[in-house]
C-alpha cells in the first residue's frame, strides 16, 4: 500500500496536492518547502469555511471576490442539477444555443444599462476581457480603421491572467519574465492617491491629474490609433484602489472627446460588490462595453460575459463578416442555469438589503482600525474594503520589504479564524453580500487581532 494511501485524508491530499497539483499564483519551490502543504478546503455553508482538519473560517474575502449569495444555496445547486439532467452541455457554435444561454443573455440586458442589449460569454473573466480586445479590433477593422487597435489601461491594474488580459493589466510581476505586454498595451497611473497624490494634494485635484494622464497618454499614442479604455470601477487585485469623486466624470469626458471606448471591467465590482448592482452605477458613467464574470453565478460554476453597446453591435451586424472568436463553453448551459438562480436569489432582495444594512455596518466597522499604529489608510466602498499598512502612521512611510507585513497579517488572520487577502501590504477585505453584522463584527475584530500580533513581532 502507498503512502498516499495510508495517510489520513487531510495529509492524503495535501501530499497529493505537492506532488501533483500546480497551484495557481504560487512560488513552487516555497510551497514544497512549506511546513504542512496547502490548506485544504473541505466544505463550507453560508459565510463559513472548514478545512480537512476541522479549522473553522469566516470568509473574508468571497471566495476570490466572487461568493456573492454565500455557499450552500441550494437554489443555485438544484437548478443546475435540473439542467444537467436535461442537457448538461451543448455548444453555441454553428447557429445554435440553448434555453438558459438566451435566457440569461436577456436577464443580464435588463439589469444592465440601456443600450448594453447584446452578450457574449465566455468561463473567466480573463476571456471575456481577451474577447474585448478581439471584438474592438474587429469592429475596427469592419468600420475601415484597423490602426485604431491601441488600449490604455492602469498600473496595479488586474484583467485576467492570459497573455492579453496580463497585458491589460499593469501589474509588473505578471509581466516583466513573460514577454509582456504585448504590443499594442500601454499603461497610466491609477486614481491611487495613497501612493501617487503629491503633497498637499487634494483627492479632488489628484482625481483630474490621474484622469488627465489618459489624455495625455491618447495624445501620444494619437488618437487615431487608442481604441479603447479598460478599467475596473474599483481596482480589485491591485489593492483595493477607490477613486476620487472627481476621477470617473473627467474619465468619461476624455474617452467621448477623444473616440476611445470606454470599457468598465466588472469581474470584482459587479452584482452588487459596490453597493449598487454594477461599479458604474456606483460612479455614475456610461461604459460601451463591460466585462463580468466572479459574482455572475456567486462562484457556483465558471462563467463570464461581455455585454457589448447596441451601436456596436449594428456595425458589426450590417457591415461585418464572420467574428472569428469563441470558446467551446461559451454560454454553457448549466452554467447559465445555475447564472439564472443566482441572479433570482439577488433580485430578491439580496442586493438591496446588503447596500441599505449590511455594506454601511461593514464600512463603519472596517474604519475602525484607521487608528491603529500600523494603518496608514483604510478605504472602502460597499462591500470592498482596504486596509494600508505602514511602518510609520504619522509619515506614512511604507515597510522596506514590501508585502511582509501583509503576509505576515494574513496568517494572523487565519490562525484568527478569519480569511482576508493581502495585497502588497494591503488588507483586502471582500465579504458575501448575505455576511449578518455580528459576523463583521467578528472579522474586523480578528483582523484587529492579527495587526496587533504582527505589530508587536516586528517591533520586538
Amino acid at each position: 500500500m502507498s503512502d498516499h494511501a495510508q495517510a489520513k485524508p487531510g495529509e492524503r491530499w495535501k501530499q497529493l496536492d505537492v506532488r501533483h497539483h500546480l497551484n495557481p499564483f504560487s512560488n513552487y519551490r516555497e510551497l514544497k518547502k512549506s511546513e504542512g502543504g496547502s490548506r485544504i478546503i473541505e466544505r463550507a455553508e453560508g459565510v463559513r469555511l472548514w478545512d480537512a482538519d476541522g479549522n473553522e473560517f469566516l470568509d473574508g474575502m468571497s471566495g476570490l471576490w466572487c461568493v456573492q449569495v454565500g455557499y450552500g444555496r441550494r437554489e443555485i445547486t438544484e437548478a443546475v442539477t435540473r439542467q444537467m439532467e436535461q442537457l448538461p452541455y451543448y455548444n453555441s457554435f454553428f447557429k445554435t444555443t440553448t434555453p438558459p444561454t438566451v435566457e440569461l443573455a436577456e436577464a443580464l440586458a435588463r439589469l444592465t444599462r440601456p443600450g448594453l442589449d447584446r452578450v457574449f460569454f465566455g468561463s473567466s473573466g480573463s476571456e471575456s476581457n481577451d474577447t474585448v480586445v478581439r471584438l474592438v479590433r474587429w469592429y475596427n477593422h469592419v468600420r475601415g480603421r484597423p490602426e485604431k487597435n491601441q488600449f490604455i489601461s492602469r498600473q496595479f491594474g488586474y484583467h485576467g491572467s492570459t497573455m492579453t488580459g496580463a497585458s491589460l493589466g499593469g501589474l509588473a510581476g505578471m509581466q516583466t519574465a513573460y514577454g509582456l505586454p504585448l504590443p499594442g498595451f500601454h499603461h497610466v497611473i491609477p486614481p491611487y492617491s495613497f501612493q501617487f497624490a503629491n503633497e498637499g494634494e487634494s483627492d479632488e485635484a489628484f482625481g483630474l491629474r490621474a484622469a488627465r494622464s489618459l489624455e495625455e497618454k491618447i495624445l501620444e499614442i494619437g488618437p487615431e490609433n487608442v481604441a479603447g479604455f479598460v478599467a475596473e470601477p474599483v481596482m480589485g487585485a491591485g489593492g483595493v484602489i477607490v477613486p476620487p469623486a472627481t476621477y470617473w466624470p473627467e474619465i468619461s469626458r476624455i474617452c467621448q472627446e477623444h473616440d476611445v471606448l470606454l470599457i468598465a471591467d466588472e469581474v470584482i465590482c459587479g452584482f452588487g460588490r459596490t453597493g449598487a448592482w454594477f461599479g458604474y452605477e456606483t460612479y455614475d458613467f456610461s461604459p460601451d462595453l463591460m466585462t463580468l464574470a466572479k459574482g455572475i453565478t456567486s462562484g457556483y460554476l465558471p462563467l463570464s460575459a461581455v455585454m457589448v453597446s447596441e451601436a456596436i453591435c449594428q456595425t458589426l451586424e450590417e457591415e461585418g463578416g464572420e467574428f472569428a472568436h469563441g470558446y467551446t463553453y461559451s454560454g454553457h448551459p448549466t452554467a447559465c442555469a445555475a447564472a439564472l438562480a443566482n441572479l433570482h436569489l439577488l433580485e430578491d432582495g439580496i442586493v438591496e438589503r446588503c447596500a441599505a444594512e449590511i455594506a454601511p455596518h461593514f464600512q463603519r466597522r472596517v474604519r475602525t482600525l484607521a487608528d491603529h499604529p500600523m494603518v496608514g489608510e483604510v478605504r472602502g466602498v460597499g462591500m470592498l474594503a482596504g486596509v494600508e499598512l505602514v511602518r510609520s502612521q504619522e509619515s506614512r512611510e511604507p515597510w522596506d520589504d514590501r508585502g511582509t507585513a501583509g503576509g505576515m497579517t494574513r496568517d494572523a488572520c487565519l490562525r484568527n479564524g478569519v480569511i482576508v487577502r493581502a495585497i502588497r501590504d494591503t488588507m483586502a477585505l471582500a465579504p458575501p453580500l448575505v455576511t449578518q453584522t455580528d459576523d463583521i463584527d467578528k472579522m474586523v475584530s480578528g483582523l484587529e487581532q492579527a495587526l496587533d500580533e504582527v505589530h508587536y513581532a516586528l517591533r520586538a
